[in-house]
């Protein structure tokens, strides 16, 4: 049985809880950089094994109760899951760009990428200013190369003041028959 959340468990992102339609039934999902587990918790409780991976042990304490996590730096040291993929990678406020293929690498065929964080501009109206920490426009499209893209948004948000880059995209089947419909990538109404 999955634990219910706490009452200090933050709420999935906006973006996250509307592209989630895209993920399988029991597909697997890895949370990069997942902190105390508000997304891996989200799916948890939709009926999907999670995993999350982040360095801080403290924070993965709260996010053990959705699922397996993994005390890792992932900046400092190896990609800690090779060769394993997801039906979903859910990114959120964090970007490493050397770790950029590996998170995409991650996606399994059928797999979905889910992925926001700060954007060029952001320094402007708090933080992360730094540019270490800001992708510039297009990079995520860039990043998301040989994945299908179902939604991209690269612009400003209020309340929070903050400029974003987010993805949904999803890695096709590998060997689909041509003469098959193409295939459908629900999109949740706004």
């Amino acid at each position: 049985m999955t634990p219910s959340p706490s009452a200090s468990t933050p709420s999935p992102s906006p973006w996250v809880r509307r592209f989630s339609a895209l993920l399988a039934p029991g597909a697997s999902v890895l949370d990069v950089a997942c902190g105390s587990g508000r997304h891996m918790c989200w799916f948890a409780q939709r009926g999907h094994p999670v995993t999350g991976v982040d360095r801080d042990p403290q924070a993965l304490a709260a996010a053990r109760a959705w699922g397996e996590v993994v005390e890792a730096d992932i900046e400092g040291g190896p990609w800690p899951l090779p060769g394993r993929r997801f039906g979903c990678v859910v990114v959120t406020h964090y970007l490493w760009r050397p770790l950029l293929p590996a998170i995409v690498g991650s996606v399994a065929p059928g797999g979905v990428l889910l992925y926001e964080t700060f954007a060029a501009g952001n320094e402007t109206v708090g933080k992360p200013s730094r540019p270490d920490f800001l992708l510039q426009p297009g990079e995520l499209l860039r990043a998301c190369q040989g994945l299908h893209v179902v939604a991209y948004e690269d612009g400003f948000l209020d309340a929070p003041a903050r400029f974003v880059q987010r993805i949904a995209a999803v890695r096709e089947l590998d060997g689909a028959p041509a003469t098959q419909p193409p295939p459908r990538h629900p999109l949740a109404a706004v």
